[in-house]
């Protein structure tokens, strides 16, 4: 989920180019994989993969309530909304047929915007003034399962995840945008880095995917990590202990820096989805892993 500065987003723009011609064969399996699914640990097996095309799907992606899946990426972003600033979308999630997305802006940005399009396609605009020492990142929406709360993050090590009330969804917040404070944050027992994305798994537990390759906080390579509530969110600041289940898959015929994007859950249908970037000229398209419990 990390804003490409201009030299970085012509250079992204031409790797895609180049790598054109190999989004058909990677997509319809035409290129095999250099390497094999390895089991996952963690209490998640590996259990299918596919890919989406970057441009419009690299970001993250949201189940919807039929088990189709909804993506973001770059091409996503309406034009209204990159007239006005607003140039990376992250992670979304829908919830009773609502899509929240997250919005940033530049790096002189004051605040971040979370947008909330109902099951009519009517979409309303909720913006949260950067609190004091509040990173501009607005990586991911996560609404947890009751509907009322908002879970966000923001880029580097950090201590805690962001919590707002659900825009439009909790009665607090004004019906047709404004403003979003923050509520009561989680503080973790431990720092995170770069997270990409997190989903609800249940009232208390949020899976998260970090982009974190240094293994200096998790002995996983860009891992998959686990957040367990010491209650479900009340608008009050609670704790969350942090686990690491599993390193995120990085497997192409291309050979260089993976990015771990997105997440979702979907709890229907008992499935966790982790997004994975593959390095240049695969980034064309997407990885999307697939994996389901092993116990319960």
């Amino acid at each position: 989920m990390t804003r490409l500065k201009a030299p970085e987003a012509r250079k992204t723009s031409a790797a895609l180019l180049t790598a054109l011609t190999l989004t058909t064969a990677i997509a319809t399996g035409g290129i095999a994989s250099a390497d094999t699914a390895p089991r996952s640990p963690g209490g998640w097996q590996e259990s299918g993969s596919s890919t989406v095309n970057s441009l419009t799907g690299s970001q993250g992606l949201a189940s919807r309530a039929d088990g189709s899946l909804l993506y973001r990426g770059l091409g996503s972003i309406p034009l209204d909304l990159r007239t006005k600033g607003w140039s990376h979308v992250g992670d979304p999630d829908i919830a009773d047929g609502h899509t929240v997305d997250a919005y940033q802006g530049g790096d002189d940005a004051k605040s971040k915007m979370f947008a909330v399009t109902t099951p009519d396609g009517k979409r309303h605009l909720y913006e949260h003034r950067l609190d004091a020492g509040e990173k501009l990142n607005n990586s991911f929406a996560a609404v947890s399962p009751d509907k009322q709360w908002l879970v966000s993050g923001e880029w580097g090590d950090q201590p805690r995840l962001q919590v707002f009330p659900a825009p439009l969804l909790n009665s607090s917040t004004p019906p047709t945008g404004g403003a979003l404070p923050q509520a009561g944050q989680i503080t973790l027992d431990k720092p995170v880095r770069d997270i990409q994305g997190c989903d609800f798994v249940s009232d208390t537990r949020l899976v998260c995917a970090s982009n974190d390759a240094s293994k200096e906080l998790f002995p996983e390579d860009r891992p998959i990590l686990q957040v367990d509530l010491a209650h479900a969110l009340d608008g009050k600041p609670v704790t969350g202990k942090v686990t690491s289940l599993f390193a995120t898959p990085q497997r192409s015929i291309c050979r260089g820096t993976f990015e771990t994007e997105g997440v979702d859950y979907d709890s229907a249908r008992r499935t966790l989805r982790v997004e994975v970037v593959p390095p240049v000229p695969c980034l064309v398209v997407t990885s999307v892993y697939a994996y389901r419990p092993t116990t319960g």
